[in-house]
């Protein structure tokens, strides 16, 4: 990775900018690919140095040595302390809930200039609590990214409602890796305004006190790939609503505020 420095534009281009920049498309593949990407990028654009990733635990998205050369100072928090433990050493580590009364506290109020995480979201039980605690930990000024999985996908629907002890053993037979002794465990998912749809989830965001919210949805995934004849007709309907812009059954969504 290039060396760096975090500097921020003389006059910051709009988020909406920066992901077009990126060549944002509305495939799940480039939300995957260019997470990092459009981290960095926000960072450089608004000067934001101090970071916060919620649920970083074992695999966080930044090695310390891109750390040092991208001039960032890097918190990572996670509700669990066996996988903060897992985290290579080099970082600030904060065992907490981030949607806990006390999380503000314990992480520093107004303390991060940048919080963000990935596919932690679906599973925090009150996630609008969770983004009032972001909002109290960011500084003025600060910003935040998700990137969460969004109902009504079918996969997520059927997580949803098929209980734990069915729905682990078929996610485990799809992604081996996924099962506890994995690199990826599973762990149990509420999808509490997990949407892309603005109407259900920008409200909550501002009655959270952000000011500036930016909604990015995704379509497709690779949940039915080992299914035959149900793959073709999932990648038909997918592709219909990619299409056609149905962000009630996309299947992940970038949200980035800004305080």
């Amino acid at each position: 990775m290039a060396n760096v420095a975090t500097a921020q534009s003389a006059t910051p281009r709009d988020i909406r900018k920066i992901v077009a920049d990126l060549g944002y498309p509305t495939d799940w593949n480039w939300a995957w690919e260019n997470y990092k990407p459009t981290i960095i990028a926000i960072a450089r654009e608004y000067g934001l140095k101090r970071h916060l990733e919620i649920g970083g635990g074992r695999d966080p998205l930044f090695a310390p040595d891109e750390v040092r050369a991208l001039g960032f100072e890097v918190t990572l928090n996670d509700i669990s302390a066996k996988e903060l433990s897992l985290a290579p050493s080099g970082y600030a580590k904060v065992q907490c809930d981030i949607a806990a009364a006390d999380a503000p506290e314990i992480l520093g109020k107004e303390h991060y200039d940048l919080a963000y995480c990935r596919m932690v979201m679906e599973h925090v039980p009150d996630v609008a609590r969770m983004w009032r605690n972001i909002h109290a930990v960011l500084a003025p000024g600060g910003m935040a990214l998700s990137f969460f999985p969004t109902l009504y996908a079918p996969p997520y629907v059927l997580n949803r409602l098929i209980p734990e002890s069915v729905s682990r053993p078929l996610l485990e037979f799809v992604f081996p890796d996924r099962k506890p002794d994995g690199d990826n465990p599973k762990f149990p998912a509420h999808y509490d305004y997990c949407f892309s749809d603005e109407s259900r989830i920008v409200p909550m965001l501002r009655d959270a006190g952000f000011s500036e919210i930016t909604v990015l949805p995704f379509w497709g995934y690779s949940y039915f790939w080992k299914f035959p004849i149900l793959r073709q007709i999932d990648a038909g309907f997918t592709r219909l609503a990619q299409d056609r812009g149905w962000r009630s059954v996309s299947s992940f969504a970038y949200v980035i505020v800004r305080k």
